[in-house]
């Protein structure tokens, strides 16, 4: 467990308002990091035991962070494809099923803001799923579907690669943003109730998202652009545009995302696990190994709780207290801020947010509130389009044409 970074006199404090307003965290690729290291085998990553030498996440480190809500990512790469991506899936959102079973005292498997409410009156952590990449539909709105129906509340439009009918932030730009199927993908998960996902989309897509979408969108693990130049986080006008859609950027710790000192220290480091045959997003043991290497002879730039903390100053300024959240990205990224280690480290943030000045109503919204708020009104409007929708059939092809089917 890391060592507590903040005034202890806050950290009392920050403690105390988690455990009335624990943290609804974003995103967590724990089920992927399941999945490479040990092949789901849970019994060898048993989260009840201490597992900070392999992954960022057990229930004793969830605890003592203040987590009470937890989407957990159902991530698979974008070069899995078509069919391979499905039911690679479909593997992710068994494992997560798996972990509530195996752990029902901690954990419980969520999928409305009800159910999360009641969770937490239980002492329990909600467990929600989240899709990270339009890439896990393979261009069908049945399969959207039957993913809402084994309970993911969100998809990420795109993950690092763009699909057929919408761009990524770090692909070259093919769409515009969203494509005429790519629109119908956004209307579809308003009618059913699954949140729209803007982080690792382009700038124009987040636009073109916000236009269609008639429900809030989430950024389920992003930060300031303003702060941090990255094509990962979110520009000043679609800050400002969540006030009148009424959505949630949740901040995320990656330090390349967080600290402009290390964006270029990082693609150093994604260089060198490449020149290794590795892929960047590699954690396994023998993975973390090459990067500590790295490090080692190249000693990176250490962002920190403060410096999280800007980007939330920033966000709060531009889009409102209202609109804010938290989404680490843990077992998702090699390097995380001091302070920030693994799950644990959220009492470090908010006393350093309590130190600034925000206060306990301000906090209690970017923790708990606002997120929990946000899937409410998601529900909310699926029930009124519900009564006058049918389940789209549409197809890539009926809506963008043979080309676009010809590059998916």
């Amino acid at each position: 467990m890391l060592t507590d970074h903040a005034d202890p006199e806050l950290l009392a404090r920050a403690r105390a308002l988690l455990a009335e307003h624990p943290v609804v965290d974003g995103h967590n690729d724990l089920a992927w990091a399941l999945r490479t290291q040990v092949g789901y085998d849970v019994d060898r990553r048993d989260l009840a035991a201490d597992q900070s030498a392999y992954q960022h996440t057990d229930l004793a480190r969830l605890r003592a962070g203040g987590v009470g809500a937890q989407f957990w990512s159902v991530f698979v790469p974008a070069d899995y494809q078509g069919d391979r991506a499905v039911s690679a899936t479909l593997e992710q959102i068994d494992c997560v099923r798996a972990l509530a079973d195996r752990y029902p005292g901690e954990l419980r498997l969520t999928c409305t803001a009800d159910e999360v409410e009641a969770a937490r009156a239980q002492g329990r952590i909600a467990s929600l799923m989240g899709a990270e990449g339009g890439h896990s539909i393979a261009c069908s709105l049945a399969t959207l579907r039957a993913l809402y129906a084994l309970g993911v509340r969100y998809l990420t439009l795109t993950h690092n690669d763009n699909v057929p009918w919408a761009d990524s932030a770090t692909d070259r730009p093919a769409a515009g943003g969203l494509t005429r199927f790519g629109e119908e993908v956004v209307r579809e998960m308003n009618r059913l109730g699954m949140l729209v996902d803007l982080s690792h989309v382009s700038a124009d897509t987040m636009r073109a998202a916000l236009r269609t979408s008639r429900a809030p969108v989430i950024f389920s693990h992003s930060s300031a652009r303003a702060v941090c130049d990255h094509p990962r986080n979110i520009p000043d006008d679609v800050l400002e545009s969540l006030r009148a859609n009424g959505g949630v950027a949740m901040a995320t710790f990656v330090p390349k995302f967080v600290l402009p000192e290390a964006v270029a220290w990082t693609q150093a480091a994604d260089e060198n696990m490449r020149a290794h045959g590795l892929h960047p997003l590699d954690t396994t043991p023998a993975a973390m190994e090459v990067h500590r290497a790295f490090e080692a002879a190249r000693p990176r730039p250490v962002a920190t709780a403060a410096t999280v903390a800007d980007h939330l100053d920033h966000m709060r300024a531009v889009a409102g207290i209202d609109h804010l959240g938290l989404g680490g990205d843990f077992d998702g990224t090699a390097f995380t801020p001091a302070g920030l280690d693994d799950v644990s480290g959220y009492p470090n943030l908010i006393a350093e947010l309590l130190g600034r000045g925000w206060s306990a109503a301000d906090l209690a919204k970017l923790t708990w509130g606002n997120a929990v708020r946000v899937l409410r009104e998601a529900e909310r409007v699926a029930g009124e389009l519900r009564r006058t929708e049918r389940p789209s059939i549409a197809t890539l092809e009926q809506l963008d044409g043979q080309d676009q089917v010809a590059s998916a």
